[in-house]
């Protein structure tokens, strides 16, 4: 695929000025995510709010909202930290409650969201040091997470653990830790395969940055078995065991990497031969940095997280029709109401939950895709500040907790929990 001199020299610059890590061989990374953190003027003090606060006329609270109300908060100062980022969930299958596995600079927290009063369990420290940038997954009853901090590798926390914390908070230790890998910005899973994917790591390691493949079949004795690099750094992905529309993958599975100015899509299902489908790009590639498949596999969503401060468009998301792996080809491109950059998004049946920096979480009904008709149905804003395009506000979203709360994490204030309007 052909590539614009130009078109790059302005990205490796603007990159560069942006780039505020460095990986465990001291090669500096060029990742835009959040750059600093900026508290809100009149922050609420140390809190674990509950007590369901409904988005009337437009507000819930504080927090300008439609068709979500406010459930429930838990500070960053509560959870002793001074920035948010990623999140996930894990539903305990013996006990039916949910948790919280909340991103922070410092470490992971745990926080019990059954009750209306969420519970901070306690924090998991960083492996080595604070990062801007940690990511969290689970994989049956383990979370395993990764940070952008030298040397970090990959925690494996052992969940069960949570029902028996009798004095929270508590100082947890991981109970076992990856160490074939330094810093890594993100970690997929796929639980079909049982298989762990590192990203984001060393730009000068074996697979020049991109994906690493970890057997966690026996999730406490991980073990790598390769990896791909071809298409260079990937800054986030998503593996699907494949049962979309094109025949020619079925049952393979199959990587599809964020790459910083390319999509890769690539068949790992042999991990000691893995093999390009095909590369693409898009108009205005500004930042290529996070995308997620509809449930059909037909249809995949991206966020290019730079475009809107390099191009001066409102958030854009560029929706890819993937009936043909080989060929994938734009179907339609969203454009939301503000300039906020967009960063995390995940599809729930017909939805794509959408975290939108500044503008908080956007949700949007995705059911008339085929006919390119995609609109906003609801939002929650948890950085009513602003709208700008700036590195401030939500940083990701957790939707798939089967009672409907909605877990968000926002770098500046940390988790709130809500839920759809009645």
């Amino acid at each position: 695929m052909l590539r614009n001199l130009t078109r790059h020299v302005l990205l490796a610059i603007l990159l560069f000025l942006m780039a505020c890590s460095s990986d465990n061989d001291a090669v500096t990374q060029t990742d835009p995510d959040d750059t600093g953190v900026n508290p809100p003027p009149g922050e609420d003090p140390p809190m674990n709010t509950a007590g369901v606060t409904p988005c009337e006329d437009g507000m819930a609270g504080n927090y300008p909202c439609s068709g979500f109300d406010l459930a429930a908060r838990v500070s960053l100062e509560v959870m002793s930290a001074t920035a948010g980022n990623d999140i996930w969930g894990w539903t305990d299958p013996d006990t039916g409650r949910e948790y919280a596995l909340v991103g922070l600079n410092n470490g992971t927290a745990f926080v019990d969201v059954t009750e209306e009063i969420p519970l901070y369990l306690g924090k998991l420290p960083t492996a080595t040091t604070s990062s801007t940038w940690r990511d969290i997954k689970v994989f049956g009853n383990y979370a395993y997470v990764v940070a952008e901090s030298s040397g970090h590798g990959m925690q494996i926390f052992d969940l069960t653990r949570l029902r028996n914390v009798s004095s929270p908070p508590e100082t947890f230790t991981a109970d076992e830790r990856y160490t074939s890998i330094g810093n890594a910005h993100n970690v997929v899973i796929n639980e079909d395969s049982a298989f762990a994917y590192p990203v984001g790591t060393a730009r000068n390691d074996a697979f020049n940055g991109g994906v690493h493949f970890v057997d966690i079949q026996n999730p406490m004795n991980p073990t790598g078995t390769g990896g791909y690099g071809v298409n260079g750094y990937t800054h986030d992905a998503q593996v699907v065991s494949y049962s979309g529309p094109d025949p020619d993958y079925l049952g393979r599975e199959i990587f599809i990497g964020a790459n910083e100015d390319l999509i890769a899509i690539v068949d790992i299902t042999d991990k000691s031969n893995p093999s390009e489908i095909t590369t693409l790009d898009y108009p205005q590639v500004a930042y290529t940095h996070q995308g997620w498949f509809t449930e059909d596999q037909r249809y995949y969503l991206l966020g290019d997280e730079l475009d809107e401060t390099r191009f001066g468009f409102n958030s854009r998301t560029l929706v890819f029709d993937c009936t043909d792996l080989d060929n994938p080809v734009l179907h339609t491109t969203y454009i939301g109401p503000t300039t906020a950059i967009d960063h995390n998004g995940y599809v729930l049946g017909n939805e794509f939950y959408l975290a939108n920096y500044t503008a908080g979480l956007r949700l949007l009904d995705i059911s008339d895709i085929a006919n390119q008709n995609i609109s906003e149905v609801a939002f929650f804003d948890t950085y009513p500040q602003n709208d700008t395009p700036s590195f401030d506000g939500v940083w990701s979203v957790y939707p798939y907790l089967t009672s409907g709360k909605i877990l968000v994490n926002d770098i500046n204030s940390g988790l709130f929990v809500i839920t759809k309007s009645n």
